[in-house]
């Protein structure tokens, strides 16, 4: 189930996802828990942003960690053993088909299925890797949940250049959305959906530099080649559409996006 990832192979793409992770550990990980000798599957761990919050919050689990690139594979056991050296992590560079027969008590999926061709049958194909009973948690995005304050259209314009380009990449953006009937269709049972929100503004300094600018507008920017080569946008329309996004970080700028974690079970 390989991709075209949209966000690109970059060093700064690396960092976003480390700030990310960081900025939105509690967010994305609150009430999760795995008991120690439990077997997690995280499916698609890219650089290992969330790999480190698996091993740290959980510790005692034997993960199997997954990801079709290599480079990406060997950045996240750096960070792991940097964090976590005693952590039980066996490392897969492996399409998520090649698992087919091995059998997991949990599987966890944190902005994968946004970047999928066909996200059904990867959760179909996930399910027969879990136990009689085993669970999934699945993590996605929803880029036109994001409100911001000072309001712009060419800010707008520049955030949907990033929807439209990954959607032409066979991928969706707004999976968030669609996250619980997805799993309905794959034959998951007992499915919790719940928003989880974050907000920010100048009295929540941590989120507006966290997540704003090195987490939503990074991803933004980091299309940025791609959109302008395609004609989506002249460069003088993506600069203003970047400064836009930008005011919503300073003084009297909001901004407002929701993630969708959903849970389920065989």
């Amino acid at each position: 189930m390989r991709t075209d990832y949209v966000h690109g192979y970059t060093p700064a793409e690396t960092r976003r996802l480390t700030d990310q992770a960081q900025t939105l550990a509690e967010l994305l990980h609150g009430g999760i828990e795995y008991a120690p000798g439990m077997r997690v599957l995280e499916a698609g761990c890219g650089v290992g942003g969330q790999t480190v919050q698996l091993v740290t919050r959980h510790p005692g689990i034997d993960l199997v960690a997954v990801d079709i690139s290599e480079e990406s594979l060997a950045q996240a056991k750096a960070r792991v053993a940097a964090v976590a050296p005693e952590a039980r992590v066996e490392w897969r560079c492996a399409d998520l088909r090649e698992l087919e027969g091995e059998l997991f008590d949990h599987v966890f999926v944190c902005f994968v299925l946004e970047h999928l061709k066909d996200p059904a049958a990867a959760l179909t194909g996930l399910r027969r890797l879990l136990r009689p009973g085993g669970t999934i948690t699945v993590i996605e995005g929803d880029h036109q949940s994001a409100i911001y304050h000072p309001r712009s259209t060419a800010a707008q314009a520049v955030i949907e250049c990033l929807v439209d380009l990954q959607a032409e990449a066979g991928g969706d953006s707004l999976i968030g959305r669609r996250v619980q009937p997805l799993l309905e269709a794959a034959g998951f049972l007992d499915i919790h959906t719940e928003p989880r929100t974050v907000y920010a503004d100048e009295t929540l300094p941590h989120l507006v530099d966290g997540f704003t600018r090195r987490t939503f507008i990074a991803m933004v920017e980091s299309v940025r080649e791609r959109a302008l080569a395609v004609g989506l946008l002249t460069p003088e329309a993506w600069a203003d559409g970047i400064r836009d996004l930008e005011r919503t970080a300073a003084a009297g700028g909001t901004f407002h996006y929701t993630f969708f974690r959903a849970r389920g079970r065989t």
